[in-house]
């Protein structure tokens, strides 16, 4: 008789025999230093972009405010914690928004914005390099029978079948996109959804206190100065800002549907009180410290030149996410293995993150790297693209 977990066993097998079989790996950090499995590392798997995360100021000013681990309740029971007002008061100002809301993750902003808005009448549009949660999200809102993918940061594909289609309309896109380190062309989306009336959302996770002007870094809609142009905001608090935490930024109109209507907000306990004075005081850091921008694109520069000059692909990033394009699956899982035996951290990505024959190493700045440590980091990189056949 088969096993009732024989399917499970096969799909694992299926991982293994593809090279896309994932194990969870042990980190430690202790103090400036990270440890993976043991080993001490250099870590460029960070989404931490500006070190924030590690700040005494904010560690401490956490500590000194937790008094509840948490909530223990939704926001719409008994959990909107004054901490939250004041931490959405303060992302509305950043975006430009009439208001703001936080819900526990980003991940969890984009399914409860997403689905709230998007009803049966709606169509659809997507980039196809967009984030699982913008997927998710789509097929679990009213119009998952609607959804069209247009071509990856292409604005003439996307007008074309913005022309085809009758009705409502909601066009998607990642600001900064997560595997490819790219910006999508926020100026030209933003122009075809005034011209077609449709709604813009902007996941803008990874370009969110990262791009756009000093002082405030209000990601990649500041950055094209098109912010009052984006119907809806939606951004992480754990990558750029080092916190925890997502938000949706938008009307004040919006903000009630999706007190009222979305799930992902309505059906969870409340992000704790002490999670958003960490929020708080690191935008505070961020908006009195310019110069933490202007080191960290310093340095991003620098190393993404450093990789063209041997001759990487690192596909058309422009940002701190930089991938180092291999194809071959089993290969980019041995680069990973023996960048790790030098004592540098960087994931081989695979699918179902990125299609089969796309795997990469996806390299994630990070500001308080030093430099001599990324050159190291390049010096390896170039011994192991000769060995490989890659440069």
């Amino acid at each position: 008789m088969a096993s009732k977990y024989e399917h499970v066993k096969a799909q694992l097998e299926d991982f293994k025999r593809n090279n896309i079989y994932r194990r969870l790996l042990t980190t430690q950090v202790r103090e400036n230093d990270f440890f993976l499995n043991g080993k001490k590392v250099i870590n460029l798997c960070s989404n931490d972009y500006l070190g924030l995360s590690q700040n005494k100021i904010i560690v401490e000013k956490t500590k000194g405010s937790l008094k509840q681990i948490s909530p223990c309740s939704s926001r719409l029971l008994s959990g909107n914690d004054i901490a939250i007002v004041e931490l959405e008061e303060i992302l509305a100002l950043h975006r430009g928004s009439e208001s703001a809301l936080v819900y526990p993750t980003g991940y969890m902003a984009n399914l409860g914005a997403i689905s709230a808005i998007a009803t049966a009448e709606h169509k659809i549009f997507s980039d196809e390099l967009n984030h699982a949660s913008i997927i998710d999200a789509c097929k679990i809102s009213k119009t998952n029978k609607n959804v069209f993918i247009f071509n990856h940061n292409d604005p003439d594909d996307l007008q074309g079948k913005l022309k085809k289609t009758k009705g409502k309309s909601i066009v998607i896109t990642e600001g900064v996109f997560s595997m490819d380190g790219d910006l999508a062309k926020l100026d030209q989306l933003a122009e075809l959804t005034k011209r077609y009336d449709a709604i813009l959302v902007v996941d803008d996770a990874h370009g969110d206190f990262v791009f756009g002007k000093q002082g405030n870094c209000g990601g990649i809609p500041e950055y094209f100065g098109v912010e009052k142009d984006v119907d809806i905001h939606i951004s992480s608090l754990s990558k750029g800002l080092g916190c925890f935490g997502g938000y949706v930024a938008s009307s004040n109109m919006l903000r009630d549907l999706f007190v009222n209507r979305s799930r992902q907000f309505i059906y969870t306990s409340s992000i704790p009180g002490h999670l958003c004075i960490s929020a708080i005081n690191a935008i505070s850091i961020l908006r009195k410290n310019p110069g933490l921008q202007i080191d960290f694109f310093t340095k991003i520069d620098w190393f993404l030149k450093e990789l063209k000059k041997l001759g990487f692909d690192t596909g058309s990033s422009s940002s701190q996410i930089v991938p180092i394009i291999i194809g071959n699956e089993k290969l980019a899982v041995r680069f990973s293995d023996d960048l790790f035996k030098q004592g540098i951290f960087v994931q081989a990505i695979r699918y179902p993150t990125v299609k089969f024959g796309q795997s990469r190493l996806r390299i994630s700045l990070n500001r308080q790297i030093e430099k001599n440590k990324l050159e190291y980091v390049i010096t390896c990189l170039e011994t192991l693209g000769k060995k490989y056949k890659l440069i």
